[in-house]
């Protein structure tokens, strides 16, 4: 597959080489490859990290050294991180919202070229009509809360979006910000679901708004999605993103020492690769890493599937056929690799499943995309091992009961206050706002919920 090239904000000029032109020519060539150009980026003076093949400068000559062109380029690169954060800083709510909404442009352009491809791979049958149209039903169905929670993204002060934690496509992260400003916060990093086809980072602003209620900051990961990346490049973005909340997430008010990992679905089984290939990197001898397994105090995997093996066929079954998952997968002899469940098994990584964190496992029973099984039996595997983990079941809940439908509803929920009771376990006055915190408002009337139950396809 290509690399996808990330934003470029100046064009060559009439005089380029040859070489930039076929460059510029293969690109437009593959549906895979995006140039994300916006145009309120042309404004900012802060120059966008370029990938290793390519850098186009106007102010440059073409024919400087190699030697001098690298360096140019890892300057950038260093600097990524630091300018988004100067950017977020100066910006005005307007130049930020009018950014915002460029990127936003730019994104959809992208989303819908990935999504013609990925519908040659799928093919339009009556089982994917009948999903498209059941999804639309869906949604609209919780737009009453889509609409209050998408304002909350867009214009609250509370929220950071697109930080930059990357130089690749989609290495951009949401953070969400407590009003109470006091003390150190503990901090969720998040990476959303989405059958890694979907998955967005704005899909987690629900839980971002409710947990920054309680004092949580919360980071929502982006990721590659697939065609546009595979699994390998979904967990190399995801501990990038981890690793720049580790190193910046003090200067928000969090506290480094009190960082929790999370994934939803999809993002459960990466965020779960994610953890575990750390591990084991770290189990070796040599080997380098930007942040560490001990700096996460626990793991939560909410819906998640975690040995491929057993769930290749039930996806198969609901449409998300075999060719196209054993492609996101990176072919069948990779399964094994990408299967937390089944890695921790093997005997040669015994070291590494002893530096896991306590790993939790939120699952409902009707859940029908993911069997709670799945959560169930890594739980007791884990254990078997000697690992701390334990799961923890919601009777009758869909997947997207927990997610979607229980927040929405308001008043108090389960599975949510379960986990801030797990976060805020060592600290008694978090505890003690806790049980006096009013309970939290609806967002959608109680018949749509029941019919947005009913009418869900995932």
């Amino acid at each position: 597959m290509p690399s996808p090239i990330l934003p470029i904000s100046n064009h060559p000029s009439s005089s380029a080489s040859a070489s930039t032109m076929l460059l510029k020519a293969k690109i437009d060539a593959d549906p895979s490859t995006t140039l994300l150009i916006s145009s309120q980026e042309k404004a900012i003076s802060i120059k966008p990290v370029l990938p290793r093949s390519s850098s186009f400068n106007n102010t440059s000559n073409i024919n400087n050294s190699t030697a001098f062109t690298n360096n140019q380029q890892q300057r950038r690169r260093r600097t990524a991180s630091d300018s988004s954060l100067a950017l977020l800083a100066d910006e005005s709510p307007r130049q930020s919202l009018s950014r915002e909404v460029g990127h936003a442009a730019a994104e959809t352009f992208l989303l819908t070229r990935l999504s013609l491809k990925l519908l040659s791979y799928l093919g339009v049958g009556y089982r994917w009509i009948t999903r498209f149209l059941a999804l639309g039903c869906y949604a609209l169905l919780l737009m009453p809360g889509f609409i209050q929670v998408g304002y909350y993204y867009f214009f609250s002060r509370q929220v950071r979006r697109s930080v930059i934690y990357g130089e690749q496509p989609r290495n951009r992260l949401d953070l969400y910000l407590p009003k109470n400003s006091h003390g150190t916060k503990p901090v969720v990093a998040f990476v959303t679901g989405g059958a890694w086809i979907i998955g967005y980072k704005a899909w987690g602003s629900l839980l971002g708004q409710q947990l920054s209620e309680r004092d949580i900051i919360v980071a929502c990961i982006d990721y590659r999605n697939f065609p546009q990346g595979t699994i390998s490049d979904m967990v190399e973005d995801a501990s990038q993103g981890i690793s720049f909340v580790y190193n910046n997430i003090a200067e928000y008010g969090g506290d480094p020492n009190r960082i929790y990992l999370m994934g939803q679905s999809a993002g459960a089984h990466i965020a779960a690769c994610t953890l575990i290939k750390q591990a084991i990197k770290e189990a070796g001898e040599g080997d380098s890493v930007s942040w560490s397994v001990s700096q996460i105090k626990a793991y939560f995997g909410l819906s998640g599937g975690y040995n491929l093996f057993n769930l290749i066929d039930h996806f198969h079954s609901r449409g998300l056929y075999r060719s196209i998952f054993l492609s996101i997968m990176e072919g069948e002899d990779s399964l094994r690799q990408f299967s937390p469940e089944v890695l921790v098994q093997d005997s040669n990584i015994k070291h590494a499943v002893s530096l896991l964190p306590p790993i939790i496992l939120f699952h409902g029973t009707g859940d029908y995309s993911i069997p709670a099984d799945a959560s169930k039996n890594f739980a007791d595997t884990l254990r078997r091992l000697g690992g701390k983990a334990e799961s923890i079941l919601y009777e009758g809940k869909t997947h997207t009961d927990l997610f979607l439908q229980d927040p929405m509803r308001g008043g108090t929920d389960e599975m949510f206050e379960d986990l801030v009771a797990i976060i805020h376990a060592e600290d008694e006055d978090a505890l003690a706002k806790d049980a006096v915190a009013p309970p939290r408002r609806r967002l959608v009337p109680e018949f749509m919920l029941k019919l947005a139950h009913n009418v869900s396809p995932f």
